[in-house]
């Protein structure tokens, strides 16, 4: 799953990846990550395919990334800064450029060393002060330190105006439902079956950041729901951009249901749920009520395909509604909109039973 995935990552990133490496260690090699018999290998692999760029599909440090490039005479970078690349190619709204930005500049500042690797210290000894390269380093640590304040400003900006429709939906009383996934699940093509709207969806990773909410009316409960397409989890999604998306991802926290998109195509489906629950808990919507959503039903060998297309899965040991369905030809739709309408009509008993329950506690005068 680990160097697929990368591949279809440098891919999405306009990159064509020429030849794989794998690396078995106990532990990390402090200076090169892999070791330097294992950083030779590569470098002479690079070399016979004419790479220009290697990628790791782990998260390097400073230091590490340095020293890299410096054995193997190439740009090195590692899968946060890909997922940053993609991330800042793909966001199109106000807020997505915002949140691409912020993380990128959280990046930026740990790898100053980097950029100014040709002003090396002029002096030393105790008591010294470092030469003009500690000096650019500084200057730039505080400016990229006030970027991400300016930036941080801006983004609660935004959160408070999602916050404010969020409380005017809640006033209105509307049910709020979101799609996750993970990225590539098929949520954006099952938003434009559900409410026939005209958001972008392809076959690649991150087709979409930014997140488009609509009104869905269920005709089976006689009431229109809020539906949001979020953007898609992914293994290992660096810790910056859960933090920079914390505004966008607030609409899976803050919702009533969540429809978790699952590739049902996929031979890995059952890593990526656990990826997709590990975020959600990390962003406080691991309690949010699921419909497990098998997506791509069309795409399922016939020897494989389900006999029930509605069952249950047990999901962190608890079961959890399943419905198998395909996006893209409509198989299966009827079953989640029902589902949906069940949920829907739940809530809306409860709250009246509720409020009952608080009329007559209330006393009388």
């Amino acid at each position: 799953m680990g160097l697929v995935e990368l591949g279809l990552l440098a891919g999405t990133a306009g990159m064509e990846p020429v030849a794989r490496l794998v690396c078995k260690r106990r532990a990390p090699d402090a200076a090169l990550f892999v070791g330097s018999g294992k950083a030779d290998e590569l470098r002479l692999l690079a070399q016979m395919e004419g790479a220009h760029e290697v990628l790791f599909d782990q998260t390097l440090s400073p230091a590490q990334q340095r020293n890299l490039e410096r054995h193997i005479g190439l740009p090195v970078n590692d899968r946060t800064l890909l997922i940053l690349e993609i991330f800042a190619q793909r966001a199109r709204s106000h807020e997505g450029k915002l949140q691409v930005e912020l993380a990128r500049l959280q990046y930026v500042s740990t790898r100053l060393v980097r950029r100014w690797s040709h002003l090396e210290r002029q002096q030393g000894g105790i008591g010294t002060r470092g030469g003009p390269g500690e000096t650019q380093i500084e200057l730039d640590r505080r400016m990229i330190g006030d970027a991400i304040r300016r930036t941080r400003e801006r983004l609660e900006k935004v959160k408070r105006q999602r916050a404010t429709q969020r409380r005017q939906r809640n006033r209105r009383d509307v049910f709020g439902v979101s799609l996750v996934g993970y990225t590539n699940a098929g949520k954006s093509t099952l938003f434009n079956a559900l409410v026939k709207a005209r958001a972008y969806a392809a076959d690649q990773l991150f087709a979409t950041l930014d997140t488009t909410t609509r009104n869905l009316f269920i005709g089976e409960a006689g009431r229109s729901v809020s539906l949001s397409d979020t953007v898609g989890f992914i293994r290992d999604l660096p810790h910056g951009l859960i933090e920079a998306f914390a505004a966008t991802l607030q609409e899976a926290a803050d919702a009533d249901l969540l429809l978790h998109v699952v590739d049902a195509a996929s031979p890995d489906f059952m890593q990526q749920i656990a990826q997709v629950q590990r975020v959600l808990r990390e962003i406080g919507a691991g309690s949010v009520p699921q419909i497990l959503v098998f997506n791509k039903l069309d795409a399922i060998a016939s020897d494989r395909r389900p006999i029930l297309l509605q069952d249950l899965y047990e999901l962190d040991g608890v079961p959890v509604p399943r419905i198998y369905l395909s996006a893209s030809s409509g198989e299966g739709l009827s079953l989640l909109r029902q589902s949906l309408a069940d949920a829907v009509l739940r809530s809306y008993s409860t709250a009246a039973g509720t409020e009952c329950r608080a009329e007559a506690d209330a006393p009388t005068s």
